[in-house]
């Protein structure tokens, strides 16, 4: 138990896909601006991630292993990961319009979002087994949704602020990104890296 708790805290906080690692910054810093939106981008990418990592790893140990298929590893992976968010789009097409709106162009960036592909190839190269998998993936998914809504609550605060023209929106963004990456970067060495 001790174990798992040490995957999941590794996962979302010391090797925090958005904060340590860069990976999905794009809807990071796009869908950053209101706490719903981006809380309901956290719950897309962290159901995506997870079920995402369980179909990778079943698919690569039964199927692609099994038959020395690992060179369509990546091209599968992205195969799985691209018809999730097809399901996640018609999903909120259909019961959540209002959602879809705000989300726009970055809930089909979910199918390129680096975070997702880089848990499911990390659960693969480390030779993770399925529990230790899902756990990584439930971790990573969380990770990606502390860094989503501690920007946006940083994000709605500013708009309050008097900022200098040329620090206005994105620049703001980055560098409080920059801040937040420090800070995370502070957590370093409490739990012994996943080798």
């Amino acid at each position: 138990m001790k174990y798992m708790f040490s995957v999941f805290f590794v996962a979302a906080v010391l090797n925090n896909f958005v904060l340590t690692n860069f990976l999905g910054i794009c809807p990071f810093l796009g869908v950053s601006r209101r706490k719903g939106p981006a809380l309901a981008m956290s719950g897309a990418v962290l159901f995506v991630m997870v079920i995402a990592s369980i179909f990778t790893w079943l698919i690569y140990h039964y199927l692609l292993q099994k038959y020395d298929l690992e060179f369509l590893m990546i091209p599968s992976f992205i195969l799985v990961i691209g018809s999730l968010v097809q399901l996640i789009e018609i999903f909120m097409r259909r019961f959540a319009p209002r959602m879809y709106d705000v989300f726009g162009i970055y809930l089909p960036l979910i199918t390129t979002n680096c975070a997702i592909l880089g848990v499911t190839l990390i659960n693969i190269n480390r030779a993770f087994n399925f529990h230790t998998a899902l756990v990584y993936s439930l971790g990573a998914g969380a990770g990606f949704g502390l860094a989503m809504i501690i920007m946006a609550g940083i994000r709605e605060h500013l708009e309050y602020v008097d900022l200098p023209r040329p620090l206005q929106d994105i620049p703001i963004a980055l560098l409080v990104a920059g801040l937040l990456s420090m800070a995370f970067q502070g957590f370093a060495g409490t739990v012994a890296l996943l080798k």
